[in-house]
């Protein structure tokens, strides 16, 4: 059967696959994104504390995903829960990191004009620091975004849903004649959802990030 025909023949499931795939990565980085966000936010004014969360997310980096899932499965069982929680703890550093240092980049006139109308530090936070620092917190959730759509093929390992259990059932029938059409079929749906995530990024940030920003 030739890679073209076993698509035909199960192009059913691998949208169902890829919906799956796609669907767990995007709440995933929902929640990666407000958690990462709300730690930068409360750190980013302390050199000590920024670094100090920084490190610990770039910590999370250092496990191996086969293995942070392994580990998850006697707490969270099989399935989606601990997919769920593995994405997003990978999900956090490129944007506590970013946010970190996009808050601490804006430029501190601008700050001093906002006290000097009399914003409060809420108000100035959100009308003035974080606007601003968007464009590299958007950034860093494009990273990650990427980052967690290869991350998440190993949520098989565990049951958990997505394109990855396309490639441990190729993986797990080396030599039979679709073994490879199965590994080739949730490689490349890979790559399409994550292009077209990325894709999706640069229009939020055409959309949302001013062009004097972006120049």
């Amino acid at each position: 059967m030739s890679f073209w025909e076993y698509l035909d023949s199960r192009h059913r499931q691998l949208l169902t696959d890829a919906w799956q795939h796609a669907s767990v990565v995007f709440q995933c980085m929902v929640v990666a994104t407000l958690a990462g966000v709300a730690i930068g936010v409360f750190t980013y004014r302390s050199g000590w504390a920024g670094d100090l969360a920084t490190t610990s997310t770039a910590t999370v980096l250092t496990v191996p995903s086969l293995a942070m899932i392994g580990l998850l499965i006697p707490v969270a069982g099989l399935g989606v829960p601990p997919t769920v929680i593995a994405l997003t703890l990978y999900g956090l550093l490129p944007i506590v990191r970013n946010c970190v240092v996009g808050l601490r980049s804006v430029d501190p006139s601008l700050v001093d004009a906002a006290n000097g109308i009399g914003m409060s530090r809420l108000t100035r936070l959100v009308r003035v620091e974080l606007p601003l620092a968007w464009p590299p917190i958007l950034t860093g959730i494009r990273v990650s975004t990427q980052m967690l759509m290869g991350i998440a093929a190993i949520a098989a390992y565990a049951s958990g849903p997505g394109l990855g259990n396309e490639i441990f059932r190729g993986i797990a029938s080396l030599g039979s004649r679709n073994a490879l059409n199965q590994v080739l079929a949730g490689t490349l749906g890979i790559i399409v959802l994550a292009l077209l995530f990325d894709a999706a990024y640069v229009v939020v940030g055409r959309l949302t990030i001013p062009g004097g920003i972006r120049v």
